[in-house]
């Protein structure tokens, strides 16, 4: 079982470093010159999607990571 919790844990990663790099915005040099980028704006469509996809991700890979760790000292 360690196998497997170890090979999903590894997707996940691999998922949730794909989706986190979805959501980087393109920002470009502006922020080092000193444009002000702290204009408020609510998520919506996509981007709200890919946001609560990222917080179900990062739940799934903590609770793979717990298991895990459970599985290797003989508690699980």
């Amino acid at each position: 079982m360690e196998t497997y919790l170890s090979i999903a844990q590894i997707m996940v990663a691999v998922v949730l470093i794909g989706v986190i790099l979805l959501q980087v915005r393109g920002g470009g040099l502006g922020g080092i010159f000193g444009q002000p980028d702290s204009t408020y704006r609510a998520r919506r469509g996509v981007e709200k999607t890919l946001f609560q996809f990222t917080i179900a991700l990062a739940v799934v890979f903590i609770i793979l990571a717990i298991l895990s760790t459970l599985e290797r000292s003989g508690r699980l």
